[in-house]
C-alpha cells in the first residue's frame, strides 16, 4: 500500500491509466509475434515432414541383392570392349560368425557410436555434426551426420558423393535407412557393411582386405590391424598402408582412440597398438596374372583421375559404365614395345624407364599412355611418368615457347635470320652455350630450330617477351608459376603442385597435336562418355580453343620436318611418313658430374615428341633415380620408340601432308606471311653483313674457340675441355633446379649432336 501511495504522489492517476495501456499493448504485441513464430515453426515442420514424405515415396525399395551385391564400375575401350570391371571381383564375404567382436567395436566405435541405441537415423549425431560443422567452418574436418545404416543404403542403392547428397536424395536415404532398420537385426546391417565396402587396391569387403593385406582371417586380426581395416573405408586409395603409410597411421590411430573413448579398449591396448609398426604383418599384395590390367594400368588411373576431377563420382561404389578413348592395339603395342617383349629396342638395363602419350590431333583424345617399363606385379593404379611434370623435355620446348610466339606474334619468317654468337641470359653475366660449345654464326631462325641451337632460342624468348611466351602456353594448356628466361631451352621448373606446372608427355602430345591440326588445342581427354545408374549420359568430347593462327601452326612444322630429314632427330624418320618432331635433352650440373662417374656425353633426361596428320606422341626416357645417366649407348631410344610406335599406328591410316595457308608464301624454301612487316633479321645483322664483319666470321668464330678453324677439330678440342655448369645462374632469370636446363653443358661432346651432323639426336647442353 505505501509503495502504490509513493506512485500516486509521485505520478499521480493519469499517469498510472497510461502506463498500464502500455504494458497490455507491448504484452500483446510480443504475444503476436511468438504466436507467429510457432506457427512458422509448426509450418515448417508440416513442410518439411510434407516434402520428406513426397520425396520418400519415389524412394525405390532396397532390395536383398543390392544390400549384398557392389556396384561395379565397367570401362570399355574405343570399340566398347569391356576391359576392366571394378568390384566385380576379389571379394570374399563373411558371415556374422566370422566377424570378431573388436571388429564390430572398431567399426562402431569411429563410424556411428550410437548405432545400437537409434532405429536407422541419428537424431542427435545430426545436430552434434550440425554444431560442430558450424563452429568449425573455417577448420576443415568437417563431420557427416550419416549412421552406419544410412552409409549401408548409400553404397547400396545411391552415389556417395557430396555433390549427389540433394535433399531429394536424403531424404530418400533416411527413409530407406528406418525400413531396413525395421526388416534387419543390427547384426545384419554390420554384416553388410563389412562385406560391402572398397578397401582400396580393389578389393571389395574387410574379409578380403584381411586375408589379402595381413593372410589371416578376421577372428585372427590384432586390434591395430582390425581398427586400420575399420578406418579404411572412409578413403580406402587414401588410407592404404603400402603407399600411404603416414596417412593409413593417422587413421588407425584414430580409430583406436574412439575405441578408448568408448570403453571398448583398455589404456595399456591402446598403448600398444598405437605403437604398432602401421606395415607390420602386411604381406606383398598379389593382383594375380592379369596380363590386360597390367598393360592398360597407367591408362586406367588417367581414366579414374578424370572421373573424380570431372564428375565427382566414385567409380569404386557408383556402378558407372565408362567409354573410354582407349585404342586397346596401340596399347598393347606400346606396352610391349616398352617392356620389350620382341626386342625390337635395345634398352641398356632393366631400369631405363619409358614414358610416352598418344593424342589423336583432332579430338584431343589420348588413345594410348605408357608410365613406365618393367613395373612389378603386385602395382595397381601405380606411378604414372606420362602425366608427371617433374622430368624436364629439353628442347622440345622450344617450338612452343620460342618459335611459335615468334611467329604468331612478331610474325617473323622462317628466314628470318639470327646471331648464333656468344650470349649471356639477359640481365646476367652468364653465358647461353650450345650443345658443342661453339656458334654457327648468322643463321636463320629455320636452321636455328632444326639444329637446335640455344642462343638463338633464348635471345627469340627475349625478344617475344616472357608475358606473350607465357601467353601462348597457356593457349596449349601448360603454364610456368613463375617462367625464366632458361625455360627458352628446358621444361624444368621448381614449383609444380602436383602436375599444374611444368610439362609431360601428356601436355607436349596435345601442345604438339594443335601445330598438326592448324592451330586448335584441345585438352587431352580420356573418357568419351559415361552411361551412370539412373540411366543419364555425361560426353566429355571437346570442342577445343584456338591457340594460333594457322599460319603460325604451318611454319612451325614446316621447320620441325626439317628436324627429322636433316637435323636433330633423323633416328626418328619413318619411309614414306610425313612428320615434324623436336628432340630434346637435359644435363647434369657441374657438381652433379663430378658425382658421376663417365667417359662421353650422359644426360638425365631425352625426350622425343613428333606428329603427322593424325597423331603426336610424346616420348621421355629416362632412369627413376635421376643421378643414374642416360649415356651415348642409349640416348637414341627416344627417337626409336617414337619411331616403332608411330610407324605402328601409321600403316593402316596413312598420314596426309600438311597444306599451306592462302596467308603463307614460299620464297627460296622459306615461309613469309603475306603482308608482314617484321624485319628479315630479329637482331638486326644480315648474311653478308655478319660475313663482311672480320671480328665475328664464322670461320673467326672456330679460330677463336679452337687451334683449327675446322668444326671437326673444335669438336675434338671441346672433348678435353671443361663446361661450366648452372649453379652460378641467377633465380632471377635462369632456374637454379637439379638439371642443368640452361644449356651451360657437359664435360664431353655429344655423338649425335644436332649441328651439321645428320644423323644423330641432340645430347649435350639442352639442345
Amino acid at each position: 500500500m505505501a509503495n502504490r501511495s509513493r506512485s500516486n504522489q509521485s505520478h499521480g492517476t493519469s499517469t498510472k491509466v497510461k502506463k498500464g495501456k502500455k504494458t497490455r499493448k507491448s504484452g500483446s504485441i510480443i504475444l503476436k509475434i511468438l504466436t507467429a513464430l510457432v506457427g512458422l515453426v509448426l509450418i515448417g515442420v508440416l513442410g518439411g515432414i510434407g516434402v520428406f514424405a513426397y520425396y520418400a515415396k519415389d524412394a525405390e525399395p532396397i532390395t536383398e541383392k543390392s544390400l549384398d551385391s557392389t556396384a561395379s564400375s565397367k570401362f570399355y575401350d574405343i570399340n566398347g570392349n569391356l576391359f576392366e570391371d571394378i568390384g566385380s571381383e576379389n571379394r570374399e564375404k563373411a558371415t556374422s560368425e566370422e566377424i570378431p567382436q573388436r571388429l564390430d567395436d572398431a567399426i562402431v566405435s569411429v563410424e556411428d557410436q550410437r548405432f545400437y541405441k537409434h532405429h536407422g537415423i541419428d537424431p542427435i549425431r545430426i545436430a552434434g555434426s550440425l554444431i560442430h560443422n558450424i563452429t568449425n567452418s573455417d577448420s576443415g574436418g568437417l563431420q557427416g551426420g550419416s549412421t552406419l545404416t544410412q552409409q549401408l543404403v548409400k553404397l547400396s542403392v545411391f552415389s556417395t558423393k557430396a555433390s549427389d547428397q540433394t535433399l531429394k536424395r536424403k531424404a530418400q536415404e533416411a527413409w530407406l535407412a528406418t525400413r531396413l532398420e525395421k526388416e534387419k537385426s543390427k547384426q545384419e546391417i554390420l554384416t553388410y557393411y563389412i562385406n560391402k565396402v572398397y578397401m582400396g587396391n580393389g578389393l571389395y569387403g574387410m574379409k578380403t582386405a584381411s586375408e589379402t593385406y595381413y593372410g589371416k582371417n578376421l577372428s585372427d586380426l590384432s586390434i591395430a590391424e582390425a581398427a586400420l581395416l575399420a578406418g579404411l573405408p572412409q578413403a580406402p586409395n587414401s588410407y592404404e598402408p603400402y603407399e600411404h603409410a603416414e596417412a593409413a597411421k593417422k587413421r588407425r590411430d584414430t580409430v583406436l582412440y574412439t575405441m578408448l573413448e568408448n570403453d571398448k579398449i583398455t589404456q595399456s591396448e591402446y598403448d600398444e597398438a598405437v605403437a604398432t609398426d602401421i606395415q607390420a604383418g602386411l604381406q606383398p599384395l598379389n593382383t594375380g596374372d592379369n596380363t590386360t590390367r597390367k598393360i592398360v594400368d597407367n591408362y586406367l588411373t588417367e581414366v579414374i583421375n578424370q572421373i573424380e576431377e570431372e564428375t565427382d563420382k566414385d567409380v569404386y561404389t557408383d556402378g558407372l559404365e565408362v567409354h573410354t578413348n582407349l585404342n586397346m592395339d596401340q596399347q598393347t603395342y606400346i606396352y610391349n614395345l616398352a617392356n620389350n617383349t620382341d626386342g625390337t629396342i635395345a634398352y641398356p638395363d632393366d631400369d631405363f624407364q619409358v614414358a610416352a602419350t598418344m593424342v589423336d590431333v583432332n579430338t584431343g583424345n589420348v588413345t594410348a599412355q605408357i608410365g613406365g617399363r618393367n613395373i612389378a606385379d603386385d602395382v595397381y593404379l601405380g606411378f604414372n611418368q606420362a602425366v608427371s611434370t617433374d622430368r624436364d623435355l629439353g628442347s622440345t620446348v622450344k617450338p612452343i615457347t620460342d618459335y611459335g610466339p615468334a611467329f604468331e606474334y612478331l610474325q617473323y619468317s622462317t628466314g628470318a635470320t639470327i646471331t648464333d654468337a656468344k650470349y649471356n641470359y639477359p640481365g646476367t653475366k652468364t653465358a647461353v652455350n650450345n650443345w658443342d660449345n661453339s656458334y654457327m654464326g648468322t643463321i636463320t631462325l629455320r636452321q636455328a630450330l632444326y639444329d637446335s641451337r640455344n642462343v638463338p632460342a633464348v635471345k627469340l624468348f627475349e625478344k617475344v617477351g616472357a608475358d606473350k611466351s607465357a601467353e601462348f602456353l597457356n593457349g596449349l594448356g601448360i603454364q610456368y608459376k613463375d617462367i625464366l628466361a632458361s625455360n627458352a631451352i628446358s621444361s624444368n621448373t621448381e614449383t609444380q603442385e602436383g602436375t599444374k606446372y611444368g610439362i609431360s608427355t601428356e601436355k607436349m602430345a596435345a601442345a604438339y597435336a594443335a601445330f598438326s591440326n592448324g592451330g586448335t588445342y584441345y585438352k587431352p581427354s580420356y573418357i568419351d562418355h559415361i552411361e551412370y545408374l539412373d540411366g543419364t549420359t555425361q560426353s566429355f568430347s571437346s570442342a577445343g580453343q584456338k591457340a594460333m593462327e594457322e599460319s603460325t601452326a604451318y611454319m612451325v612444322t614446316d621447320v620441325l620436318k626439317d628436324v627429322i630429314t636433316k637435323g636433330s632427330g633423323t633416328y626418328a624418320s619413318i619411309y614414306n611418313v610425313t612428320q615434324a618432331g623436336k628432340t630434346g635433352t637435359s644435363n647434369y650440373s657441374t657438381e652433379e658430374l663430378a658425382k658421376i662417374p663417365h667417359y662421353s656425353t650422359i644426360s638425365p633426361d631425352v625426350s622425343f615428341t613428333g606428329y603427322t596428320t593424325n597423331y603426336a606422341l610424346s616420348v621421355w626416357t629416362g632412369y627413376s633415380n635421376r643421378m643414374t645417366p642416360i649415356t651415348t649407348a642409349s640416348e637414341n631410344i627416344a627417337q626409336l620408340f617414337y619411331r616403332n610406335m608411330m610407324q605402328y599406328v601409321s600403316q593402316d591410316q596413312a598420314p596426309a601432308d600438311w597444306t599451306k595457308p592462302s596467308n603463307v608464301s614460299r620464297v627460296g624454301g622459306e615461309l613469309y606471311i603475306n603482308g608482314s612487316t617484321a624485319s628479315n633479321s630479329v637482331d638486326g645483322t644480315s648474311y653478308n653483313n655478319y660475313y663482311n664483319n672480320s671480328t665475328s666470321s664464322y670461320n673467326n668464330y672456330y679460330d677463336n674457340s679452337s687451334s683449327s678453324s675446322s668444326a671437326a677439330q673444335d669438336y675434338n678440342n671441346y672433348s678435353s675441355s671443361s663446361v661450366t655448369g648452372n649453379e652460378t645462374v641467377p633465380s632471377s632469370s635462369v632456374n637454379n633446379g637439379n638439371t642443368n636446363n640452361d644449356g651451360t653443358g657437359s664435360s664431353t661432346p655429344p655423338v649425335d649432336g644436332g649441328g651439321d651432323d645428320p644423323t644423330g639426336g641432340d645430347a649435350g647442353t639442352t639442345p
